[in-house]
């Protein structure tokens, strides 16, 4: 496809896309002050070695019977896991422990560096995780917009080279998730991704092989923009022997880029049911 800057504004600023997506950063916020105050997560735990490589543990009553790794959204540049800690109310309310992971971000970091921190927020999950109230086994790691770039590119790592027989991973899910990066070449945000195409073509999933072959949920809003919903279909064409037994990526109802994450704040919502049924 010949993209030019143009089509990818309109195809990947979902800010401008979304007007009222202020709306849905202050009821984030809502949620996730709630979220703190409930569950009393341990707070920015050190995973890794850089200034945000530090993640939160919601844990559940009683022995976990998995955990739920998520990574946010922001476009690599942007947010916060603070933003996001709404995601673990119905997680940790069915037994199942949230790691709410925090990485740098770009400018000051490259998004191949960030793939790699979140690798070391994988393998930290898998090893010390049980000391602070997660499960070590059964690891679900989901992601939204950025972050479901991210989760993707988790399988999509050789965890041989990072010290495990096998990947440490149950399953996966990447919400509305950026998994070809060739368009963002000619992305404004690029001012920060600083991506040439070799870059984004070695960072996009859609070309990668699966190293960790377990089950992957490829989820978006309905409502996104035609590339946010084309993105999504490049992955479940490129990866068939991860996906789901369904017809296609499951497209979230009556949702926006914003709003489909927010279906994590509803224990009865096809999403959250959907990734429940992973673990």
């Amino acid at each position: 496809m010949d993209y030019t800057p143009e089509f990818v504004e309109r195809g990947y600023n979902n800010r401008a896309a979304v007007p009222d997506h202020p709306l849905w950063f202050a009821r984030y916020a809502r949620w996730s002050a709630a979220a703190f105050d409930r569950y009393r997560p341990a707070r920015d735990v050190r995973y890794g070695p850089g200034p945000k490589e530090v993640l939160d543990v919601f844990a559940p009553a009683g022995t976990p019977r998995g955990t739920l790794l998520f990574l946010h959204g922001g476009y690599w540049r942007a947010l916060d896991k603070d933003d996001f800690a709404f995601v673990a109310a119905p997680f940790v309310d069915a037994g199942i422990a949230v790691a709410n992971v925090n990485y740098d971000l770009c400018p000051a970091v490259s998004i191949a560096a960030i793939v790699d921190e979140c690798r070391r927020a994988v393998a930290w999950t898998a090893r010390e995780g049980a000391a602070h109230g997660a499960a070590a086994n059964g690891i679900v790691v989901a992601g939204h917009s950025a972050g479901g770039h991210l989760a993707a590119m988790m399988l999509a790592t050789d965890w041989a080279a990072h010290g495990f027989a096998r990947a440490p991973l149950h399953a996966a899910v990447t919400l509305s998730g950026v998994h070809d990066l060739t368009p963002l070449v000619h992305f404004s945000f690029n001012a920060d991704f600083k991506l040439d195409a070799a870059q984004a073509a070695q960072l996009s999933p859609v070309g990668l092989t699966v190293e960790a072959p377990v089950p992957l949920l490829i989820a978006c809003g309905a409502n996104e923009t035609s590339e946010f919903l084309r993105q999504s279909q490049l992955l479940w064409d490129a990866w068939p022997a991860v996906r789901r037994p369904e017809a296609g990526p499951m497209f979230v109802a009556g949702t926006d880029h914003f709003s489909v994450v927010a279906e994590y704040a509803d224990p009865g919502s096809a999403l959250t049911r959907a990734t429940l049924a992973l673990f």
